[in-house]
């Protein structure tokens, strides 16, 4: 595989990696829990989510041929807490992912190099997605702290448990090295 190929395909990961973060913060939580800010200065998940995916449209739709800031997106909107139910929060969360997914199953590693505009700034592919993933794990992280704020009851880990560091070492030290690659069934469960 060549390293753009190669670069594509580790980036639909980290993608699906952020997104099954978000969604087993959000799984842990009560959906009213969904909508709840802590001062006028914060976000509620349920904004957080509606902002990921608004940015998500505008910057995916017609990833190559248009700018990234679309004439139709509000992001000011996208800041108004006016949602009323998870489902309708997952379906901005879903339309948002499946923008960005399909944009980059459809992107071609001679792509990369592309120039492509947000704002009116040019960007290659490669800058253009990297900018990206910086971004939505911001966010996601927002998600993820808050849910822990929110949770009624023990969290589950996302990642290593509190003070389970040395067991989770010593388990993965315990076995051959190995190249983390995910299966067909991986990434279908990450989706």
């Amino acid at each position: 595989m060549k390293a753009d190929e190669s670069y594509l395909e580790s980036v639909k990961k980290q993608f699906l990696y952020y997104k099954m973060l978000g969604e087993k913060a959000i799984d842990q939580i009560e959906p009213e829990q969904l909508f709840v800010s802590f001062n006028d200065d914060t976000n509620s998940i349920a904004t957080i989510i509606k902002h990921i995916s608004g940015n998500m449209l505008s910057r995916w739709t017609d990833f190559l041929t248009s700018d990234g800031e679309k004439e139709w997106r509000n992001r000011d909107a996208e800041f108004e807490n006016d949602l009323q139910s998870k489902e309708e929060v997952l379906d901005i969360w879903n339309k948002g992912w499946n923008c960005l997914e399909n944009a980059l199953e459809n992107l071609k590693a001679d792509q990369l190099s592309d120039i492509i505009y947000i704002r009116n700034e040019g960007h290659t592919v490669i800058e253009a997605i990297n900018r990206q993933l910086a971004h939505y794990p911001y966010h996601i992280g927002q998600i993820v702290f808050y849910a822990k704020q929110l949770k009624n009851s023990e969290w589950n880990s996302l990642s290593i448990p509190k003070n389970k560091s040395g067991n989770y070492n010593a388990e993965k030290f315990a076995k051959e090295k190995e190249i983390k690659n995910f299966t067909d069934d991986e990434l279908k469960r990450l989706k």
